[in-house]
């Protein structure tokens, strides 16, 4: 565990290293499949997996990145898409909307598992069942290291998480919990997600009202907090900016009276949280139809 965060060199040396992968997945899959999630093994096995999959679709060998790029760039050019889901068109969102994970094996190995569905589904599973703050929190992380980035693998990633596995109950639930650090990688998490206009309104229907509901009523004290805060703004921002339904939404569930109180801090006028909020109701104003709600 503590090997696996030590930098790229490290990451690279593990991920080669034959069996390892394989041998911390069937791990943890040993201790679902016996009810025991909360043990300390566990957490070390989810903590390298999650320090493994750091920056993964930068650092991944050649022959991966290849697999992964050249499948997009294959795709018929009458569908007119310049690169790696770059159109958001009906007809190619049709085609590739069940795509699996690039390179998505029956039986990955070594790297391979570490952005496989399989995976996916066991972090989501130990967010879901552990109640260790550690385990619980490098699930998520790991899931957030998996969603970052731009190209197929992190949008693919967030397909299986939202629609494909049914995650966002799971994440839902960690917003509500006392541990701030957990907090904090859950509301990241959903961030990550929420850049996917594809996966936007799925998301909105299940999480925006909780999303609101953990927002403080100002800027808080701490610098945890005062991210985790200014992520969940910046999380509002993606699901609002093109749905003026979502706006409804946020609107609905009593978020604007926190969200101005939010960007109108004085003690820091200049604080992460109170520059989101200020992005956020710049964006809320641009739904130029419900200004008449926003006045009332």
């Amino acid at each position: 565990r503590n090997m696996s965060s030590a930098g790229p060199e490290g990451r690279k040396k593990m991920r080669e290293c034959d069996g390892l992968i394989d041998s911390l997945v069937y791990y943890i899959q040993g201790a679902i499949a016996d009810h025991e999630p909360n043990d300390k093994a566990t957490e070390n096995c989810v903590c390298i997996l999650h320090n493994l999959s750091y920056q993964l679709e930068t650092e991944l060998p050649e022959s991966y990145a290849q697999t992964i790029y050249v499948q997009r760039r294959n795709i018929p050019s009458d569908d007119k898409t310049p690169g790696c889901f770059g159109t958001r068109s009906r007809k190619v969102k049709e085609k590739h909307q069940d795509t699996p994970l690039p390179e998505e094996k029956s039986s990955p190995k070594g790297v391979e598992s570490l952005w496989h569905s399989t995976l996916i589904r066991i972090y989501l599973s130990l967010i879901a069942k552990s109640t260790r703050n550690y385990t619980q929190e490098a699930s998520l992380g790991a899931l957030q290291n998996l969603t970052a980035g731009t190209g197929p693998m992190p949008f693919s990633v967030a397909r299986t998480v939202v629609q494909k596995a049914n995650g966002i109950p799971s994440i839902r639930t960690m917003l509500h919990v006392s541990h701030p650090a957990v907090k904090k990688t859950a509301v990241s998490l959903l961030r990550n997600l929420s850049r996917n206009t594809s996966l936007q309104n799925d998301i909105a229907r299940e999480v925006l009202p909780d999303l609101v509901s953990v927002l403080p009523e100002s800027v808080p004290g701490s610098d945890i907090a005062c991210e985790t805060t200014a992520s969940i703004c910046y999380t509002l921002y993606n699901l609002t900016q093109s749905s003026s339904h979502n706006a409804r939404l946020l609107l609905s569930a009593d978020g604007l009276p926190k969200i101005i109180a939010i960007s109108m801090n004085d003690s820091n006028m200049f604080s992460k949280a109170s520059r989101a909020a200020s992005v956020l109701l710049y964006s809320l104003w641009s739904h130029t139809d419900l200004h008449n709600a926003y006045k009332k």
